[in-house]
C-alpha cells in the first residue's frame, strides 16, 4: 500500500452563509477508486504539535477492512485531532498516513469516506431531506441516494420536518445519514452518542452495528467505554496522543479468574490443583485459579466438588476484568484533558 505525507486538497466553498457539510466530500467524482487492501487506514509515527503541546504523538494505526474499530480515549487524548488528520482537514507535523490506499484528504480517499466529526451542522429551517439535498448537490452525489439513507437511520417519516424540530438523537442520526450519502467504504464517527439520553444511545449503538458489516469499515471515536465495548470488533486506546493498547475487547480485558475462600485451606488447595491440572495461587485468604476460559470447569462444578469432599466453601466468585478497569489502568484516572481542548 502506498503511504505518503498528508497534503490537503482545496475545495470550493458552498453557497454564502452555508454551514459546513456534515460529511467530508470532494467535487471530483471521476477519481479512480483505491485498490482493495486488508487495511483501510495505516499511519506511521503520525504526530501533531501545536507549539509546545503534542496533541498526537507518533501514532501507529492499522485498521482493517470490514471491522468496527473503537478509538477509545479520555477527552483531550487526541482522538478528534487524529480523525481530522485522517480526513485531510489539518496537516500533521510529521509522520505518514494512508486512507484507502491514498493520501489523506485526496479525492481518491474522500470519494470513499463518510464522516461525522463532532456535532453535525445543518440549516435549521430546512427539512432533513432538503438539508441532505444541499449536501448531495455540493458533493456530486445523486439525489436518489437520499431516501435510502434516511430509511437506514429511521428518519424517513420525519424527512419533511424542519431540522430545528428534531430531537438531539434525530439530529445525530441525520448527521450519520449525511455521512452515508456516498455509500462510503469507510465511515468515521466522532462521539456519535454525545449528549444523547440512554434510549438515544441505544438506538445509535444499534444503528452503528447495522452499518458495520460486509466490506464497510467503521471507525468509532468515543470516551464511553460501554459504547465501545458493545459495538467494536477491535479497540485502540489512546492516552496523551499515544496508542497505549490495541486488540479485541476480550484480549484487552484479559482472562477470567476464579476466586475461592474455603476451609480447610490446605485440602481445598490440593483438590483445586487436581481439578485444574496445574498451579493454584493464593491471594490473601483466598485461592485463585487464573484463566478459567480454557478450562471445562465452571463455578458451580467447583463448588460441588469442594462440598462433596467435606470442604466448607465460604466464598466463590468469577472475576472478570472490565474494559473500564483496563482503560483507567492504561490512561490514569487523573488524565490531563486540556491537551487538545483548543485544537480538537
Amino acid at each position: 500500500m502506498e503511504t505518503s505525507t498528508i497534503t490537503t486538497t482545496a475545495q470550493h466553498p458552498p453557497m454564502r452563509g452555508a454551514l459546513p457539510p456534515a460529511s467530508v466530500s470532494h467535487t471530483d467524482i471521476r477519481a479512480t477508486p483505491a485498490p482493495a487492501s486488508d487495511f483501510v487506514i495505516q499511519t506511521g509515527a503520525l504526530t501533531k504539535r501545536y507549539g509546545q503541546i503534542v496533541a498526537v504523538d507518533a501514532l501507529d494505526l492499522n485498521i482493517r477492512r470490514g471491522e468496527v474499530y473503537g478509538f477509545l480515549g479520555p477527552n483531550g487524548a487526541g482522538k478528534t485531532t487524529t480523525l481530522r488528520m485522517l480526513l485531510g482537514l489539518i496537516r500533521p507535523t510529521s509522520g505518514k498516513v494512508s486512507v484507502l490506499g491514498s493520501a489523506a484528504g485526496s479525492s481518491q480517499s474522500l470519494l470513499q469516506v463518510g464522516a461525522m466529526i463532532e456535532t453535525p451542522a445543518f440549516y435549521p429551517f430546512l427539512s432533513g431531506e432538503d438539508n441532505l439535498r444541499v449536501l448531495a448537490r455540493y458533493s456530486g452525489v445523486p439525489e436518489s441516494n437520499i431516501a435510502p439513507v434516511l430509511e437506514q437511520v429511521d428518519l424517513l417519516g420525519r424527512a419533511g420536518d424542519a431540522f430545528r424540530t428534531y430531537s438531539l438523537g434525530m439530529k445525530q442520526r441525520l448527521g450519520v445519514a449525511a455521512a452515508l450519502l456516498k455509500d462510503p467504504a469507510l465511515l468515521i464517527l466522532d462521539e456519535p452518542t454525545n449528549g444523547l439520553d440512554p434510549a438515544g444511545m441505544a438506538e445509535m449503538r444499534n444503528l452503528i452495528r447495522e452499518l458495520g458489516h460486509g466490506d464497510r469499515t467503521v471507525l468509532l471515536s468515543s470516551h464511553l467505554m460501554g459504547e465501545i465495548e458493545q459495538i467494536s470488533d477491535r479497540v485502540g486506546i489512546i492516552s496523551h496522543g499515544t496508542l497505549v493498547a490495541e486488540g479485541t475487547v476480550t484480549d484487552l480485558r484479559g482472562a477470567d479468574r476464579l476466586l475461592i475462600r474455603a476451609e480447610p485451606f490446605g485440602e481445598a488447595r490440593e483438590l483445586l490443583s487436581k481439578l485444574v491440572g496445574g498451579h493454584v495461587s493464593q491471594e490473601n485468604d483466598m485461592l485463585r485459579i487464573d484463566d478459567v476460559s480454557g478450562l471445562t470447569l465452571n463455578p458451580a462444578y467447583v463448588n460441588r466438588r469442594l462440598v462433596s469432599a467435606g470442604i466448607a466453601v465460604h466464598e466463590l466468585r468469577l472475576e472478570r476484568a472490565s474494559l473500564e478497569s483496563v482503560f483507567l489502568a492504561l490512561t490514569g484516572a487523573d488524565h490531563d484533558a486540556d491537551k487538545e481542548n483548543h485544537h480538537a
